[in-house]
């Protein structure tokens, strides 16, 4: 089953995730009409997808000057300054747009965001793999604790954890779980230590709610997530159990995508929306390829989560005979997909869920046919690459 290609209005074709003929769409409108405020909005975020930064400053300025109650575009124009570490930069946006506690938390940032100290590479051994990986990792020159992976999460603390580094709240917001409305705290932690990599001035939340754990089994003292992942050339390398982290310079950067050539991995595009979750290309039973999603943080032994109208366009059948509780607000069911793959990385008889009027697509604008979990990574070695914005992954 492929994905059949249609013309008409650039913003149904990305919607649909076909973002680069959506932007050469608005390019074709800002020809004629260079104010268009929608396109100058549209064009810079596609180019943030990518992490092509000097283009998503560009038209994402524009936009926010031609349309100044465009909320979102200013929310992406920070962003654009917070993935290159210009903290700074994103605080007066953040805060005309209303997201007042980043505002105060990147503000509250003394000495270098980020600032990586240590070797040029580092490889962590998992801890645990129920139901996610883990590792050991030091806060504050603290003991190690052990920390979930979560690709679509980003720092994250527990209490506990945040009480004995001695944290200080400098804002607070409100979240949710499946389970609960929280209070989430906002922060910065002095040091990150994973490895024989260091991070310091690390912007970090934390909270009361429970980090998912096995039964019987102590729950982790935080999550580490995509937030620090973007910083490095990061490898979740299943087959050795562990976490390769690298700086992201030209020498490692030569190495590694060397390396992956001669292990035959499959490279695909990878797309970085809503300030932490990764995106890539794959199908469904063969219905694809087009964008999916990849928190490896959901919970539960599904290996792929999809909408109900994806699940009947794939052609799976859905068992309603068997609700499945997933999240609080939406109601879900299994069903066994002969077939889900990244390229040709490929599992089958893959159990999954599907979602009834799911809230997947709301935050990033665009249609995604589901989201990819850490069960379905289990099989591969899995490398995120945020400076060519590739994925690689090969079986293990």
């Amino acid at each position: 089953m492929t994905f059949a290609r249609q013309s008409g209005d650039p913003d149904e074709v990305f919607k649909a995730g076909r973002f680069r003929e959506a932007d050469r769409a608005y390019a074709r409108i800002l020809e004629k009409d260079p104010d268009n405020a929608r396109a100058n909005a549209q064009r810079g975020y596609i180019a943030l997808l990518s992490n092509k930064f000097a283009t998503a400053e560009k038209f994402l300025t524009k936009a926010v000057r031609l349309a100044p109650d465009d909320r979102f575009s200013k929310e992406q124009l920070a962003d654009c300054f917070v993935r290159q570490d210009q903290l700074a930069r994103a605080v007066p946006l953040l805060r005309a747009a209303r997201v007042e506690a980043y505002a105060k938390q990147y503000e509250s940032v003394t000495g270098t965001p980020y600032e990586v100290r240590g070797a040029q590479s580092t490889r962590i051994p998992f801890v645990a793999l129920n139901p996610g990986p883990a590792i050991e990792a030091s806060v504050n020159g603290a003991e190690p604790v052990t920390f979930g992976l979560d690709t679509g999460a980003p720092l994250a603390f527990t209490m506990e954890t945040a009480e004995k580094a001695g944290l200080r709240a400098v804002a607070t917001s409100k979240g949710r779980t499946s389970e609960e409305v929280l209070t989430i705290y906002h922060g910065v932690v002095e040091s990150l230590r994973m490895g024989g990599i260091e991070l310091r001035n690390v912007p970090v939340v934390w909270h009361d709610a429970e980090m998912p754990h096995p039964l019987g089994v102590e729950q982790p003292k935080g999550v580490i997530g995509t937030t620090i992942f973007y910083h490095f050339l990061t490898t979740m390398d299943f087959a050795n159990q562990a976490l390769v982290l690298r700086r992201k310079t030209e020498a490692q950067l030569r190495k590694f995508r060397a390396e992956a050539e001669r292990a035959g991995a499959e490279r695909l595009p990878l797309w970085l929306a809503d300030t932490h979750l990764p995106h890539t290309l794959g199908s469904i039973n063969g219905y694809g390829p087009r964008v999916v999603s990849l928190d490896t943080g959901v919970e539960g032994a599904a290996q792929v989560t999809a909408d109900e109208k994806t699940a009947k366009r794939a052609g799976l059948t859905v068992d309603y005979e068997r609700p499945v509780t997933l999240t609080a607000m939406d109601k879900s069911f299994p069903f066994v997909a002969p077939e889900v793959s990244l390229g040709r990385a490929t599992s089958r008889n893959v159990y999954g869920i599907a979602i009834q009027d799911s809230a997947l697509n709301n935050r990033v604008g665009f249609e995604t046919i589901g989201n990819f979990s850490q069960e379905f990574f289990k099989a591969f070695t899995v490398t995120f690459d945020y400076v060519g914005m590739h994925l690689y992954i090969a079986r293990t």
